[in-house]
C-alpha cells in the first residue's frame, strides 16, 4: 500500500506551490529587477539588504569616479585623439553645476581642430566613467566599421562633460553631425550603461528633442556593440540623407536595421 501511494504521489501533477516556485524562478532569471525579495519580520532579508547596499555603492562609485582618458587611448591605438575639459574644475562641481559641464573651458575651445567634417565623435565621461572605460572604445570601433565613407574629425575625449558639450564641440570643429558616447546615470542594476546621442547641425542651444539616443549599451546584459553600432550607423546615414535628427527622425524597426545596416 505504501509503495502504491508513493508511486501515485511521484506521478501526480505539480502542486500550486511548486508551480508558483517555478514561475518565480523564471521571473527572477528574466530580469535584473528586484522581485519577491521576501521579508524578515518588517524588514528585508539579510541577503536582499546586502545586495541592495552593494548595488547602491557601485552606482555611487560610478558617479564619483574620475575619467581616465589614457584607458581610451590604450584601447584605440593609432587614432587621432584630442582631450578637452568642460568648465567644471572638479567632480563635485561637475555634479552640482550641470551648466558648467555643457561648456568648454577656454583652453580646450582654442585647441580644437577646424575643418569641414561630416561627423565628430565625442567620448565623454558623463555620470559613469566606468561605462565609458568598459564600452566606448568597442562601440566606436564597431560603428566605424559600418561607416567607411564618412569624413570624420579627430575623436574628442571630453572630461567632466554633459551631452550638450557635443554641441559646442561640433560647432567649433564645423561638423555636420555630433555623436556623443557618454556614461549614463547609473541605476541599481546598471552602473555601467553607455548611451549615444546624435545631433544634426550641432550648435549651442540645441534641445533634447533635437537629438536621437541609443541607450543601455552594456553587453551582455544590455545592447551589444554590434546591434548598437548597426542602429547608430542607420541613424547617422538617415540624418545625413534627410538633414535632420531628433523627434523628426524616426528609427527604423530592428528588422530593417538588421536587413540593411548600411542604409
Amino acid at each position: 500500500m505504501t509503495d502504491a501511494r508513493s508511486a501515485q504521489t511521484a506521478g501526480s501533477a505539480p502542486t500550486a506551490q511548486q508551480e508558483g516556485s517555478d514561475l518565480l524562478a523564471r521571473l527572477r532569471a528574466s530580469t535584473p529587477a528586484r522581485v519577491f525579495l521576501g521579508r524578515c519580520g518588517t524588514a528585508l532579508p539579510t541577503r536582499a539588504l546586502l545586495d541592495f547596499q552593494l548595488a547602491h555603492a557601485r552606482a555611487r562609485d560610478a558617479v564619483y569616479r574620475e575619467f581616465e582618458p589614457e584607458r581610451i587611448a590604450d584601447a584605440l591605438p593609432g587614432f587621432d585623439l584630442r582631450l578637452v575639459h568642460s568648465r567644471a574644475f572638479d567632480r563635485q562641481t561637475y555634479l552640482q553645476r550641470p551648466d558648467l559641464g555643457r561648456r568648454l573651458d577656454d583652453r580646450s575651445a582654442a585647441s580644437l581642430p577646424q575643418g569641414e567634417y561630416e561627423a565628430v565623435f565625442v567620448i565623454a565621461d558623463g555620470l559613469s566613467a566606468r561605462a565609458v572605460h568598459e564600452h566606448a572604445a568597442s562601440m566606436l570601433s564597431a560603428t566605424l566599421a559600418k561607416i567607411p565613407d564618412w569624413r570624420l574629425a579627430p575623436v574628442i575625449l571630453a572630461h567632466r562633460a554633459r551631452v550638450a558639450l557635443g554641441d559646442e564641440i561640433g560647432e567649433r570643429v564645423r561638423a555636420r553631425l555630433a555623436v556623443v558616447l557618454i556614461g549614463e546615470r547609473p541605476g541599481l542594476s546598471a552602473p555601467d550603461s553607455l548611451g549615444v546621442y546624435l545631433t544634426w547641425q550641432p550648435r549651442g542651444g540645441r534641445l533634447d528633442s533635437e537629438r536621437n539616443c541609443i541607450s543601455n549599451i552594456r553587453p551582455p546584459e544590455g545592447l551589444s556593440y554590434e546591434e548598437g553600432a548597426a542602429r547608430l550607423a542607420w541613424l547617422m546615414n538617415a540624418a545625413r540623407r534627410l538633414s535632420l535628427s531628433g523627434i523628426a527622425l524616426k528609427e527604423s524597426s530592428l528588422l530593417e536595421i538588421r536587413r540593411d545596416p548600411g542604409e
